[in-house]
């Protein structure tokens, strides 16, 4: 399956998931910013996405939002130092670049972009 391939089965199972429509489904779309996702619409991407590409995604293997949560990595509504690396560690498909830069907790959900998603999946489909 080429880069392009898993892109567009990501781009539809994003439109069907969020009524989105096609040209809006662009690779640096954020979910919730761009396409409306709520925390609800995670729960159903994980669903289509296991479905579409016939792979097991574990809970908050895509989405850690868990991490978000554990004051050991969030201080005054920042994720810290020991945040970021876990972060990246759980997320080597997503771009942290411009999150690193306010570290907000409520900038966090901006991270997780169509591209950023296809990546994933592409990553499970050589793993």
């Amino acid at each position: 399956m080429t880069d392009q391939d898993i892109f567009d089965k990501v781009r539809d199972v994003l439109v069907d998931a969020l009524g989105a429509d096609d040209d809006e489904v662009t690779p640096d779309a954020k979910l919730v910013a761009d396409l409306g996702a709520e925390s609800i619409d995670f729960l159903d991407i994980v669903f289509r996405l296991e479905k579409a590409f016939s792979i097991k995604i574990e809970q908050s293997e895509l989405f850690p939002d868990n991490v978000l949560s554990d004051p050991n990595y969030v201080t005054d509504g920042k994720v810290t130092d020991k945040g970021m690396a876990v972060l990246r560690e759980r997320l080597p498909h997503a771009n942290l670049e411009t999150f690193e830069a306010s570290r907000s907790v409520d900038d966090f959900s901006d991270v997780f972009t169509v591209k950023a998603i296809a990546k994933f999946v592409e990553n499970k489909l050589a793993a």
